[in-house]
Order: structure tokens, then C-alpha cells, then sequence
């Protein structure tokens, strides 16, 4: 894997949660924490986690707080995540940037080495699960400009990959779900 930067996007309230995702816990371990841990295993670096909602608190969590980049205009939606945490991987080295979301349990450092396997600066690519497109999202370097300034809302770079010659769909469904928790009672059992 070239140098890939893991992006995790934390800024969420949780509105039909119940709070904000990044606090949310799993088998003992914040949500937040293990997203990091996913991306740190997989070998991405840096690590950047975009916060908003309780933004201390889930500061308060990480091992760096340095990591940390946080979305002033959180509240207008994903896409000011994205913007936000892809302007802070300018400033590095990386090629390209693994895109994962705090409230995935089901992904995997696997599934994050599968993605990104190869990636460059060129790269878009993206997991699925039994065919369903779904996270988390490699974008090379190159990429970064064109859809900071592409994204809005709540859709983040959905609209922007969408019909993509480049993007590469690599098949996970043997690694994890892919599942996303929106509310309690969608915790894993």
C-alpha cells in the first residue's frame, strides 16, 4: 500500500441515535476508538478523525489528539466532514486517503487493506458487500480538490463517484457487513 492516510469521519450528532456515534460503545470500545483502531491496523498513515458534535469529548478519546481536525460547519452535513478532513491531508505526504465512517462496525482492518491495496494517487475505489457498494472509500491525492469543492449536504462524494470510469468496486462481503448503525437497536447482538 502507498502512503494512504486513513480519514475518519466523527462529526455527527446522531440525531435518530441518540447522540453522537464517536461515543457510542461496543463491546467496551467507543465507537470512535475502534474506527481509529481499523484504520491504524490496516496501516494507514496519517490518521485524521473529523469531529463536530461533543468534539471534546470524542477528543477525549483519541490516543492523539493531534489527529483530530474539526469541522466548524459540521451541522450542514457529511460533506463538510469530507471537505474538512481532506484539506487537512494536504498537508501531508499521502497518495491517497482511505474515507471510513465512525458508525461501521462491521469493517475491518482487512477490509481497509483490500480497498486501499494498491492505491495511488489516481485511485478511486471503493468496498462492497455482496455487490452493494458501500465504505469505506480510497480517493487518490488527485481527487482531493476536485471533490472538496463538489460536496454539500449529507451526500458527501456520493454524487461525485457516481458514474465514475475510475472507481473500482473491490468485493469485502467475505471480510465484514459493511452495515451502518442508525439507531440502538441496530447494534451489532
Amino acid at each position: 500500500m502507498a502512503e494512504t492516510a486513513g480519514l475518519l469521519l466523527a462529526a455527527g450528532a446522531g440525531r435518530r441515535f441518540g447522540g453522537p456515534k464517536a461515543l457510542a460503545v461496543l463491546d467496551g470500545e467507543p465507537f470512535v476508538v475502534r474506527a481509529l483502531r481499523v484504520l491504524t491496523d490496516a496501516g494507514c498513515a496519517p490518521v485524521r478523525v473529523v469531529l463536530g458534535a461533543s468534539a471534546e469529548e470524542v477528543r477525549a478519546l483519541l490516543p492523539d489528539s493531534e489527529a483530530a481536525v474539526v469541522a466548524e460547519d459540521w451541522e450542514s452535513g457529511l460533506g463538510a466532514s469530507l471537505r474538512a478532513g481532506l484539506r487537512a491531508l494536504e498537508t501531508t505526504a499521502a497518495e491517497a486517503a482511505v474515507v471510513h465512517l465512525v458508525d461501521l462496525p462491521g469493517v475491518s482492518a482487512g477490509v481497509v487493506r483490500r480497498v486501499a491495496d494498491k492505491a495511488d494517487e489516481d485511485t478511486v475505489a471503493r468496498a462492497a458487500y455482496d455487490g452493494v457498494p458501500g465504505h469505506p472509500v480510497v480517493l487518490g491525492r488527485r481527487w482531493w480538490p476536485e471533490i472538496a469543492a463538489g460536496t454539500s449536504g449529507d451526500k458527501g462524494a456520493r454524487d461525485w463517484l457516481k458514474g465514475r470510469p475510475e472507481l473500482r468496486l473491490v468485493e469485502c462481503g467475505d471480510l465484514g457487513t459493511g452495515h451502518d448503525v442508525d439507531r440502538r437497536e441496530d447494534l451489532p447482538g
